[in-house]
């Protein structure tokens, strides 16, 4: 299927997210802040980008909008997932070029479906 790399500080947060993408066939690369999070985005490629917001280094928001400004990574869909919960970061999220916001703990149902419609937008 695709290969998604996983930003988090979180080793649990990674594991279970990993868990969840790996049982839909999924490969899965993580990064443990902003700053690994766009150093593997551009040495790995990866189809999706999914982004925790509170990283030591750079912040989420941060390499989000770095990748989304950088013409090798613009086009790689960000979802990111966070405990921050506001409106209002979500709609900074958005602003900073994500194509998706869940909050923490992420449902495996909505994640997929996110990374389906995303995934699938890409691809027509």
């Amino acid at each position: 299927m695709a290969l998604i790399l996983i930003a988090d500080d979180s080793p649990t947060e990674i594991f279970v997210v990993k868990k969840m993408l790996e049982k839909h066939n999924h490969q899965v690369i993580s990064a443990e802040d902003g700053l690994q999070a766009i150093e593997k985005t551009l040495s790995d490629q990866p189809d999706l980008i999914i982004m925790d917001v509170v990283m030591p280094n750079l912040n989420g928001f941060q390499a989000t909008r770095r990748l989304s400004k950088d013409p090798a990574t613009q086009n790689i869909p960000i979802i990111i997932v966070s405990s921050k919960n506001q409106e209002t970061d979500k709609l900074w999220g958005f602003r900073q070029g994500a194509k998706g916001y869940l909050c923490k703990p992420v449902n495996e149902v909505q994640l997929l479906t996110e990374i389906n419609a995303l995934l699938t937008t890409l691809a027509s």
